[in-house]
């Protein structure tokens, strides 16, 4: 762990990093469903390329590196149109979806500070499936939520209840296209009208589904409205390096106008340093993810971005059919892309995620919450392609693998134990919880079914609590 005394060979540096990552998820193999978006090696390839030209370039400066700020524009342009932005619209690129989401909070906040000197406690409205990046942003910019629960049926918003809960302190009003969890596109055009009615900044959080939507639109595919063409729409996010296919880390905070960015900008010429001028959340960000997007956008295309997707959709909906035909398992709500959640109502979800990690698969389960049950989310990208048959083939057996396991225990007798924990807690209350879930400080485990059960059963703030406890161990 300690730095080496003298350097080591370039060869041996890159073994010993090859090794390393022998453990992680074959993402390549096309057997991962979440948290990648692979556009195949002949794009990889342009794409990595160009980013390397510009690793070490810093966008901070652009008088310094004006290649960079011409990249910028170039890639703000293509998405302003894309996302049928109007002609006064601005955008500015950042690290990804959750510095997007920052400062798209930051320029609400800021905006009504200005304009809202009656505002005193700024909120937040924003349905319960909104991403957790506008939870985080609230905790560090300083803001409240308003959640709202969402239609049990659909998991979409509700543009009524929306309506209701934005009263004289709201700042910001939230919508997804889509949510991450069901993959289901909220009824913005009615959320955004019910913003704009009140004179309230609406942003649409479209980081995973903005290209892709867009470009089922492009394709003729039935694609509900939710871009800047739509009024009431004074932000949108959008990220490049999910369904946009390029490398990470960039995302998109597209304005309506340019008088509303100077809200998300930050200057300061204060200290006996430079004059800093920031258009986002960060200061120094490397030019090599803005290379690399922008090498991404003229690869593809627009008829490659639409070939692309055509197949992803095609993949998509060979898997939900097939989903349909597993007893026992079931798509939540109807999705508008290629996200989407299988539950169960007659096995744990979380067995059938072990059964299926040990196939060689890697699905993302989610928690029970907000009138949704426990569920397995899968993201279908272009690295998914041609796994249909073997995919479905593993989750029938994993279904039935899981019907055989009786190796949880009731989720009501999970939840009493922790309740008796809690009842007196004291400084070794989360190792015995950890213990009851079977998490070993320090280590990663290698089944997550029983960690999830007992994850699943407890409140949200001892599970955050927990998940910080754990986390703090393994970065021990």
């Amino acid at each position: 762990m300690s730095l080496p005394v003298h350097g080591r060979p370039h060869d041996e540096i890159l073994a010993t990093l090859r090794a390393m990552r022998a453990v992680d998820v074959p993402w390549r193999a096309g057997r991962l469903y979440a948290g990648i978006y692979d556009p195949g090696p002949e794009a990889e390839a342009v794409i990595k390329a160009a980013y390397s030209e510009f690793l070490t370039e810093n966008a901070l400066y652009p008088n310094y590196y004006p290649s960079l700020l011409q990249l910028e524009a170039t890639i703000v342009g293509s998405l302003k149109e894309l996302l049928r932005a109007p002609e006064r619209a601005a955008g500015s690129c950042t690290s990804g979806g959750t510095e997007s989401i920052l400062l798209a909070v930051k320029t609400a906040r800021d905006k009504a500070r200005a304009e809202r000197p009656q505002v005193t406690t700024p909120t937040i409205v924003l349905p319960r499936t909104a991403h957790p990046a506008f939870h985080k942003a609230a905790h560090l910019l300083g803001l409240a939520l308003r959640i709202v629960e969402v239609d049990p049926a659909t998991f979409r918003a509700d543009p009524a209840a929306m309506a209701a809960a934005i009263d004289d302190q709201t700042v910001l009003v939230v919508a997804s296209a889509p949510c991450y969890s069901h993959g289901v596109v909220d009824p913005v055009p009615e959320i955004a009208a019910a913003a704009a009615a009140r004179g309230i900044p609406c942003h649409v959080d479209a980081c995973v589904g903005g290209i892709h939507l867009s470009v089922m639109r492009l394709a003729g595919m039935d694609v509900p409205e939710f871009d800047l063409h739509l009024p009431g729409v004074s932000t949108l996010s959008v990220d490049m390096h999910k369904y946009g296919y390029a490398a990470k880390n960039i995302s998109l905070l597209l304005y309506r106008d340019r008088e509303l960015r100077r809200y998300g900008m930050y200057s300061n010429a204060r200290t006996t340093g430079y004059a800093l001028i920031n258009s986002g959340i960060l200061s120094t960000r490397s030019g090599g993810p803005l290379a690399g997007a922008w090498a991404t956008l003229q690869h593809f295309g627009q008829a490659g971005y639409i070939n692309l997707v055509t197949a992803v959709m095609e993949s998509t909906h060979r898997l939900i059919d097939g989903i349909g035909q597993i007893p026992g398992l079931r798509v939540l709500s109807k999705p508008d892309m290629c996200m989407f959640a299988v539950a169960s109502d007659e096995v744990s979800v979380f067995l059938i995620d072990d059964a299926m990690s040990r196939r060689g698969w890697a699905l993302q389960p989610q928690f029970a919450i907000g009138g949704s049950p426990a569920n397995l989310h899968i993201s279908v990208n272009h690295g998914n392609i041609g796994q249909e048959d073997a995919f479905l083939s593993d989750l029938r057996a994993a279904m039935e693998e899981a019907r055989a396991d009786g190796s949880l225990g009731d989720p009501g007798d999970l939840q009493a134990e922790v309740e008796r924990i809690m009842a007196a807690p004291g400084p070794d209350s989360f190792a015995q919880i950890a213990a009851l879930a079977g998490i070993t400080p320090g280590s990663m485990p290698s089944s997550f079914a029983q960690i999830n059960t007992v994850l699943n059963a407890l409140p949200d703030p001892i599970v955050e609590q927990l998940l910080i406890e754990y986390l703090n161990s393994i970065y021990a």
